[in-house]
């Protein structure tokens, strides 16, 4: 009997993808999350890949208690139960940075629609008014300062691609690059309180746990410039998303560009809604055709890594510290 690999995924594509890449040697089952079809595969199954970190808890090693492996094909582990995980003794990997370049781009994507008031331009010119009553105030990214707070694999990307627009760019992160390596990057270390002062574009790139919930808060939006934009790709809980309202709407800074919200999706009287300087997408940064392929890749080595008896690569950094 061949080894059985459980694939979830909302987005077609990637199942398409999957099913295209499956490694011989192992059979692929592609089914619906916590569907009947789910459970019944699940009771023989040794890998479980997808976009799963909501079913890792106890119900999912009872449901798979030969589980080997689980894959997540997102870069996020936040709805994990990652005690049960321990409990079972099974390893918890994330996509090893499959979508960074697809979430850096989109970092970007959104600190420009905010400097250039894109949405409002596009709202007024289709709405006949051309330009509207005025021309708004558009601010171009060279010589401006790109403050990056997490700088993993996609907080470099991002800070690549600002570079070549000419940015100045710091950063904060708990874990310091020597100076060697900043030297390299072309980037430079502040504290988390002297970058909200400094940039003129702050752009979140950290994992949720309790040490980033609220992360940037009242007081935090409070230390940044009038003219600063906040974009968030990371996860809707790290900012107190009350107090970006409120910010946004008394002129405490002047735009945000967001794909992630603190209720995801949002309800449909979310005040982010209704403002003029807000750019939203919907927790969209990472799934591209291009990632979806990189994503299944890396899930399928590390499967066929775990079958030959090696360890496996991407093991999430609470379990890995314990490993």
């Amino acid at each position: 009997m061949q080894p059985r690999i459980v694939f979830v995924t909302m987005f077609p594509d990637a199942a398409d993808v999957a099913r295209d890449m499956a490694p011989s040697g192992f059979e692929l089952a592609v089914v619906p999350a916590k569907s009947a079809e789910y459970l019944e595969a699940m009771r023989d199954a040794e890998y479980l890949v997808g976009f799963v970190d909501g079913l890792v808890d106890d119900a999912l090693f009872e449901a798979g208690p030969n589980l080997k492996l689980i894959q997540l094909l997102s870069a996020g582990y936040d709805q994990a139960d990652l005690s049960a995980a321990r409990r079972a003794g099974v390893p918890l990997c994330n996509n090893g940075g499959a979508n960074s370049t697809a979430v850096s781009e989109h970092a970007i994507l959104l600190a420009l629609a905010a400097s250039r008031q894109l949405v409002r331009q596009h709202r007024t010119v289709a709405a006949g008014n051309w330009r509207g009553n005025s021309t708004p105030r558009l601010h171009e990214m060279r010589n401006r300062t790109l403050g990056i707070v997490g700088l993993g694999t996609i907080g470099k990307k991002t800070a690549r691609l600002a570079l070549a627009f000419g940015m100045e760019v710091i950063y904060y992160d708990i874990e310091r690059l020597p100076e060697d390596r900043e030297d390299a990057l072309n980037v430079r270390f502040r504290l988390l309180r002297e970058l909200l002062r400094e940039a003129d574009i702050v752009s979140l790139h950290v994992p949720l746990n309790a040490s980033t919930r609220h992360l940037v808060g009242a007081g935090e939006l409070a230390l940044m410039k009038p003219s600063a934009i906040l974009v968030n790709t990371s996860r809707g809980p790290v900012v107190d998303e009350a107090a970006l309202c409120a910010a946004l709407a008394d002129g405490t800074i002047a735009a945000a560009g967001l794909d992630v919200f603190d209720e995801e999706p949002p309800p449909a009287d979310n005040p982010l809604f209704n403002m003029e300087n807000v750019t939203l997408t919907a927790h969209l940064a990472g799934p591209t055709f291009e990632s979806n392929t990189a994503r299944v890749r890396n899930a399928f080595d590390n499967v066929q890594r775990v079958a030959r008896g090696s360890d496996p690569l991407w093991v999430v950094p609470e379990l890995a510290e314990e490993a």
